[in-house]
């Protein structure tokens, strides 16, 4: 269809997949270089002949490279969620973790191109994640006889480096109100609320089981009342 398209008209933009690397700049401490490969799936209406236009699906990829300090760090974490035949005894086990935030890009123009004219394509020569590839109802064209179609996005996206850290943070008991209710009218006994003091607090409807502090103990240091 993009071989027989007289003119093409573009329909929707949308990102399916980021592939990020970070490898450490050789010369510069602490800095990390981050490529980033974006996959896009592009929606566009072909114009043939006089006919209704011919909706076409294609990919299209973006490739983006950054340098971002990410700190240096010597010692290996270990988790039991990690695969055990994967030793970490290479340096780059401790490397910073790269996250990327986007958002579907903006269509800022769409054309087609003569094959003579454009320039060398390697389209064929990108491998294709089988997840993006899977995004595609048929198999991809990598390549035309007669025409290219070329697309110019405007992609918004945050590339940030993260790494984990020590922090201290005060922690504190689980604050338990009591069942004590003072009233000193005479006609308080007739109250609702009289009949709800005698209720004990669902403590584990609201907390899990503390192990380390009872909750008589926790109980006796917390004065309040629960009657509203």
């Amino acid at each position: 269809m993009i071989d027989r398209a007289q003119s093409i008209k573009a329909s929707s933009a949308e990102l399916l997949y980021a592939y990020i690397d970070v490898e450490p700049v050789t010369f510069n401490r602490g800095f990390y270089t981050v490529d980033v490969r974006y996959f896009y799936r592009i929606t566009a209406d072909a114009f043939v002949g006089a006919a209704r236009p011919v909706q076409v699906c294609g990919l299209a990829m973006f490739s983006k490279r950054a340098v971002l300090f990410g700190s240096e760090s010597g010692s290996k974490s270990f988790s039991s969620d990690s695969n055990e035949n994967q030793v970490q005894c290479v340096p780059q086990s401790n490397l910073p973790t790269a996250v990327v935030e986007a958002v579907d890009p903006l269509i800022l123009s769409l054309k087609l191109v003569d094959v003579c004219e454009c320039r060398p394509c390697d389209c064929g020569c990108v491998d294709v994640p089988m997840a993006v590839a899977a995004c595609f109802g048929d198999e991809l064209v990598t390549n035309g006889d007669l025409h290219r179609m070329f697309i110019t996005l405007g992609q918004f996206s945050i590339i940030r480096m993260e790494r984990d850290t020590q922090l201290l943070i005060p922690a504190y008991d689980y604050c338990i109100p009591t069942k004590d209710c003072s009233c000193g009218e005479e006609g308080c006994q007739k109250d609702p609320c009289d009949m709800f003091r005698q209720v004990q607090f669902p403590v584990d409807e609201f907390f899990p089981p503390n192990t380390i502090t009872t909750t008589s103990s926790a109980s006796s240091s917390v004065s309040g009342c629960c009657c509203r």
